[in-house]
């Protein structure tokens, strides 16, 4: 209709530039283009800064915490001789280093610190057959359980906390810069259209 002003038309969005063109000058520079700039620029310094700090506080907690549980575990476990009063399955592929990595559960007796019979399910090595002898951790009321934690497995579960911090922290500081991208394009955006509805009529004729 005459004298309508047409809807504003957005930029396509931006074509590859160079690295850092946001802090070259050029008259088509925005100032959200510098606030981007300066907002991805604090948010990799924090970054970089507080991924360690986060990643060596996280770790100290962790360590502390499975060493807890593995001093617990040597005071509320220990390992003993069970008979089996079963077979144990056998593996279809007798020989393979599947074998050797696979265990069945099977029932096995076991005597306690107490002197009390005790009968109860474990993991044993496929093939057994009934009267053999596996070794087992159980716990202080009988039961079959895992052993306790390894120094090994503390560390190694020390370091996957220590790298979960450390990306969390990473993965925080890229939201909040594709967050403030997001809202400064729409800041852009909003400008576009005033400044489209202010040039439009001088672009429209009358019919």
């Amino acid at each position: 209709m005459a004298g309508e002003t047409p809807p504003a038309q957005p930029p396509p969005g931006p074509p590859p530039r160079p690295l850092l063109w946001r802090w070259r000058h050029n008259p088509l520079r925005r100032r959200t283009d510098t606030l981007h700039a300066w907002i991805g620029l604090g948010a990799l310094i924090a970054v970089l800064a507080v991924a360690p700090v986060a990643a060596v506080l996280v770790g100290d907690a962790a360590r502390r915490h499975y060493e807890d549980t593995a001093r617990h575990q040597n005071l509320t476990r220990y390992e003993t001789t069970g008979t089996l009063t079963e077979d144990a399955p056998r593996h279809p592929e007798p020989g393979s280093d599947e074998e050797r990595k696979t265990r069945y559960p099977a029932e096995v007796r076991v005597v306690t610190r107490e002197g009390r019979t005790r009968t109860m399910r474990t993991e044993v090595r496929p093939g057994l057959t009934a009267d053999n002898t596996v070794r087992l951790w159980i716990t202080a009321d009988g039961e079959a359980t895992d052993p306790p934690l390894s120094a090994e497995e503390v560390r190694s579960r020390t370091m996957g906390w220590s790298l979960l911090a450390a990306i969390g922290v990473a993965l925080t500081g890229a939201a909040a810069h594709a967050l403030a991208g997001l809202a400064l394009r729409r800041r852009n955006l909003a400008d576009w259209d005033t400044a489209w509805a202010e040039t439009a009529p001088r672009w429209t004729t009358p019919t």
